[in-house]
């Protein structure tokens, strides 16, 4: 029987392995849902009724069903049901798929965050903006934006906490983040059989990186504090 120090090499080694598929996964998440969710925000107050509609329904949709859900639906439904699985095979394939999921999820919730933001700030401002000749664009980013973003960043702060921990959701599709790592612990595909104490040293993992994140939105945030 391994003792406990002979065995934590070896967890701490798959867990950095793990804990690196995770930040990837945040990182793509983050790259591709605060723009989407942008773009889908301006979707949803369109003048083109048919435009809002869809968004809207879309957003409904996605906002109504688990996150698990959709990554399965996303991973299989091509190869199960058009008989293509266009995600390929491996850990690439899973990634992703996941990386759809995640940001196709996300999008959707930053896009009704960015959404109150921009309708939070008052009219007047507009108004103000096309007597000085500005275009609509131009109010948006030289008037309304770092306003809005003063304003959405608490909300936006908690949502990307939240994605730190749902990426562990991504071990239903077998992709190899840190909590599939830890409980490989426990099924002995590690070397180690029946061990659950690396699940423990995955909750250090979140919260370190959760904790470095509160600390870095709050220095933002204080930098924008002159906007009150």
């Amino acid at each position: 029987m391994e003792t406990f120090m002979e065995q934590l090499p070896i967890v701490v080694d798959s867990l950095n392995v793990g804990f690196l598929q995770t930040l990837k996964l945040f990182f793509v998440t983050l790259i591709g849902a605060l723009p989407l969710g942008l773009i889908i925000s301006f979707g949803t107050r369109s003048k083109i009724a048919p435009i809002r509609i869809i968004l809207k329904l879309f957003i409904w949709v996605i906002r109504g069903t688990p996150l698990m859900i959709q990554l399965l639906i996303i991973y299989y439904f091509p190869g199960l049901v058009w008989k293509n699985p266009i995600w390929g095979g491996g850990e690439i394939g899973r990634f992703t798929a996941a990386s759809v999921a995640f940001i196709i999820n996300y999008a959707c919730y930053f896009s009704e965050i960015f959404r109150g933001g921009i309708i939070s700030i008052p009219v007047g401002q507009d108004e103000a903006g096309l007597v000085l000749g500005m275009t609509g664009r131009q109010i948006f980013f030289k008037v309304k934006l770092l306003q809005m973003i003063k304003r959405i960043l608490p909300p936006i702060s908690n949502e990307i906490l939240t994605l730190v921990k749902d990426t562990s959701l991504a071990r239903i599709i077998a992709l190899q983040e840190i909590i599939w790592a830890g409980q490989a612990f426990m099924k002995g595909s590690q070397g180690i059989s029946g061990a659950i104490w690396p699940l423990f040293f995955t909750a250090v993992y979140y919260l370190v990186c959760n904790g470095l994140l509160t600390l870095l939105l709050g220095g933002i945030e204080k930098k924008l504090e002159y906007f009150r």
